[in-house]
């Protein structure tokens, strides 16, 4: 009994610092990524720093989710999905606006800052990965940070053929796609939630 207290708390230590690193990194890259979403004139960069501030929180979510009931932690992924379904919503809304009233994408700068934000979401993923299999609020976090990093790609993909093309059109897109998954995201993580509390009704006879 000692010897899987000892383990149990040795793994939450391993948590928590996961996720502390995550919360910091993604909550600079936020602001990193609005900044040079406002500057760049980015759909996409704007979509992928309101990403990153719903992973921050998602990041503090699980982190006070820890050695909490199932409930809480079913709860916390809840929450978690709930939030990103309405970030997902207003980026979507943010696109629409651009593309009623007009944008001017700098596609070297919004390359350069998203390249900055997949290695940083590359490096968070690396660290959740070992956590992808575990408790609901933890499998939320590697989801959030998974959709991360194809959103980043598609931010690069997209400045790359806004160079190119000389067109603000591929940013919107991206812009408009990312919305979509996020809100894709957002009913998975939010499945995942409904299950758990399902799974813990069951055991509890609830």
């Amino acid at each position: 009994m000692a010897e899987c207290g000892c383990r149990s708390g040795i793994e939450t230590i391993g948590q928590r610092k996961v996720l502390v690193v995550a919360l910091v990194l993604n909550a600079i890259m936020f602001l990193v990524e609005f900044v040079g979403g406002l500057l760049g004139e980015s759909s996409g960069l704007i979509a992928d720093s309101l990403d990153m501030l719903a992973d921050s929180s998602a990041y503090a979510i699980a982190l006070a989710a820890i050695g909490r009931s199932s409930a809480f932690k079913a709860r916390a992924a809840g929450l978690s999905g709930t939030l990103l379904l309405v970030l997902g919503f207003g980026v979507v809304f943010d696109v629409v606006r651009r593309a009623i009233f007009g944008s001017d994408p700098i596609g070297l700068m919004i390359l350069g800052v998203a390249a900055i934000a997949l290695a940083v979401n590359a490096t968070v993923l690396r660290l959740l990965s070992k956590h992808r299999e575990g408790e609901v609020h933890l499998r939320a976090t590697w989801i959030f940070t998974r959709a991360d990093v194809l959103a980043n790609v598609g931010v690069i993909l997209g400045a790359t053929l806004v160079m190119i093309t000389g067109s603000r059109l591929p940013d919107l897109i991206v812009g408009f796609v990312i919305g979509l998954y996020i809100m894709k995201e957002a009913r998975a993580i939010l499945l995942e939630a409904r299950i758990a509390q399902q799974e813990r009704e069951t055991v509890t006879g609830a």
